[in-house]
């Protein structure tokens, strides 16, 4: 029989990064991240979409810092996410001007916890490396980790033209996709070695390479991660909006993640017009835990459903369970240590339903169409008790909140054991 790749691939060691308190690298949890949208000048704004994206895992957040006014809001959004019992480090995102504005505001130097640099537009001529060299000098006054970011849509020029006109004089030429993706990795690895040059520790440098194709962003990663051992933040840039962005980065970051690629993601989408902006950490969150690497939220299995479940009953449960399980979470990691493994089962008939059910830690096997109303629920693979009646869904929830209290509280009861005072009248069914 043929052997599979039944694991992901050992972690690639790489140099951890320390970026606010929050390690990136080495044996590290590949960390999610994401970015806002505001004008970061609104500083009300900004501050509630990074304390919203924080709330809903983002363990890092970048911020744009393009104007004077953007500069300047930046220690009041860390002072209000302050006020609002938010600590995540913050990201300045800078194009262009970065080394003036952080010049111009030692403040907003101070609050940021990194920067992220493209050195595709740090400036261009003989400015180029004068404002490079800058940039790194103010990181290594500030003590903040920095982020060499290539994107293929603001690639080096001159280096792209170096290494075409290089590639144009071989008796073999290489494709220009393939020069293309050596430029890509030329500029994050030259980048890095000057900033190392210039005195800055190899422990606060992060690289990134993105391109919006698929195998292309694989092959420029595998050979990023090939010849350095710096940590790498992964991410498909330009990734598309809804299902599109969705499919593309998951197919991208987790081809990469299977190699043992890959300390940090953020999955790019655009949002759907006034879409929740969250959308992109809960996907990054899913694509891990789905690989088995992290566990962010208590896993729901539903079926999909068919002829048999005409009723819409377990899809809004499932639904309800789900909505229910991510609101409770920001409470729970703190009540209920571990709670993030918890395995829910919400099924639609007994064709699967009971055998899905005690499978998972708490599971309700609801009728399908043509069955009995009834609808019995399974703790630690046992039959726990029998639901019936318009009160199901509502009945089934302080199941599950029990049961979290009982396995994950401090006063852990044995597993499958239902407190008598919240057992249903026909648990013994």
């Amino acid at each position: 029989m043929t052997d599979y790749l039944t694991e992901p691939l050992p972690r690639r060691r790489t140099v951890a990064v320390d970026v606010g308190g929050v390690t990136i690298g080495a044996a590290g949890p590949i960390v999610v991240q994401s970015m806002t949208n505001t004008d970061t000048a609104d500083v009300e704004a900004t501050a509630r979409q990074v304390a919203a994206l924080a709330r809903a895992g983002s363990e890092v957040v970048r911020i744009t810092v393009d104007r004077n006014e953007a500069a300047v809001a930046v220690p009041h959004i860390r002072d209000r996410l302050t006020q609002m019992g938010v600590g995540v480090p913050l990201i300045g995102d800078f194009h262009y001007i970065g080394h003036k504005l952080l010049s111009d505001h030692p403040a907003a130097a101070e609050a940021l916890d990194k920067y992220r640099i493209n050195p595709g537009n740090v400036g261009f001529g003989e400015k180029k490396d004068r404002q490079f060299a800058t940039l790194i000098e103010l990181a290594i006054r500030y003590d903040k980790p920095v982020r060499i970011g290539v994107n293929w849509g603001s690639l080096d020029q001159a280096l792209l033209t170096r290494l075409m006109d290089d590639n144009a004089a071989l008796a073999e030429p290489r494709t220009a996709g393939d020069v293309m993706r050596e430029a890509i990795v030329q500029s994050a690895l030259l980048s890095a070695a000057r900033a190392e040059e210039l005195g800055l520790r190899r422990d606060r440098i992060i690289l990134s390479a993105k391109v919006s194709r698929v195998q292309d962003l694989v092959a420029v990663y595998a050979e990023l991660a090939r010849r350095t051992d710096h940590a790498l933040h992964l991410g498909l840039t330009e990734a598309g909006m809804g299902s599109k962005g969705i499919v593309a980065s998951s197919a991208a970051l987790a081809l990469l993640l299977q190699q043992g690629i890959g300390d940090t993601i953020r999955i790019s989408l655009t949002p759907e017009p006034g879409g929740d902006r969250t959308r992109e950490v809960i996907v990054a969150q899913e694509l891990l835990q789905a690989m088995g690497f992290r566990a962010f939220v208590p896993v729901v299995a539903a079926c999909p459903g068919c002829g048999r479940t005409t009723s819409t009953v377990f899809q809004e449960l499932a639904r309800q369970i789900e909505d229910d399980l991510r609101a409770n979470m920001p409470a729970w990691r703190q009540q209920y240590p571990g709670v993030e493994a918890l395995q829910v089962a919400v099924m639609g008939c007994i064709v699967n339903g009971p055998g899905e059910s005690k499978h998972a830690d708490i599971g309700i096997s609801l009728p399908g169409t043509g069955e009995q109303p009834a609808a019995p629920v399974f703790i630690d693979g046992r039959k726990a008790a029998t639901l019936r009646g318009s009160s199901i869904a509502e009945d089934f929830q302080t199941m599950v909140q029990d049961y979290v209290e009982r396995r994950f509280g401090p006063d852990a009861a044995p597993a499958g054991e239902l407190p008598p005072d919240r057992a249903p009248a026909d648990a013994a069914e």
